[in-house]
């Protein structure tokens, strides 16, 4: 089963619409025997870290999917702010926790005084090693991206794609059965729905 987690932020129904064209029924859920029983899952998100966090905290989450992820290994994609939740720690409006999933920061994105902040459009995706989630998705692909803040990772092995707005950020990264996009997939068209494919397709 296929569950796209619902904590009240996120565009779940482009997320959910995008699955639904690869040809799968994703369920969009928060409840707890849901998640436990999915073999897959996508952790969507759009807004503030701090209030991401609060979200999942409230509705009783965290551990839930901490044991999910972490002890059970099963696969998971953050899109977005789902990504940057699954770090250490942010420095959005102040110092907040994250799920502490990759050893990472999150960031504001610094960049030369003509460029504005948020990232907001198309951009590259450089990859740096290869992986089952970039496969069939050349080195020029195009992806939308909708950002204030970025993912610092301090393993610089779970670094799988990079962009560059200014400077250079980790754009996708993974480690095991955890991985991120800074991009928004369901948004990217022809790319966006290989690399979905490819995650729904992973062992």
């Amino acid at each position: 089963m296929i569950t796209i987690i619902d904590y009240g932020l996120g565009n779940l129904r482009s997320v959910e619409g995008a699955v639904r064209k690869l040809g799968y029924s994703p369920v969009v859920s928060n409840n707890s025997e849901v998640l436990t029983k999915s073999t897959k899952l996508i952790l969507p998100g759009v807004g503030a870290f701090n209030d991401g966090m609060k979200n999942l905290n409230n509705l009783g989450l965290i551990e839930i999917l901490t044991n999910i992820v972490v002890e059970k290994k099963i696969p998971i994609l953050g899109i977005c702010l789902g990504f940057q939740l699954m770090a250490n720690e942010s420095t959005e409006f102040g110092l907040h926790q994250g799920l502490g999933w990759l050893n990472a920061t999150v960031d504001r994105i610094k960049t030369k005084e003509e460029l504005r902040v948020p990232h907001i459009g198309w951009n590259d995706l450089y990859q740096c090693k290869e992986h089952p989630i970039l496969k069939d998705i050349p080195e020029n692909a195009l992806f939308y991206y909708v950002h204030s803040y970025k993912v610092v990772c301090h393993e610089e092995d779970m670094v799988i794609g990079k962009c560059e707005y200014g400077s250079i950020f980790c754009a996708a990264a993974a480690k095991e059965n955890i991985i991120g996009t800074q991009f928004h997939p369901e948004k990217s068209q022809f790319y966006g729905l290989q690399l979905l494919k490819n995650f729904l397709e992973l062992n």
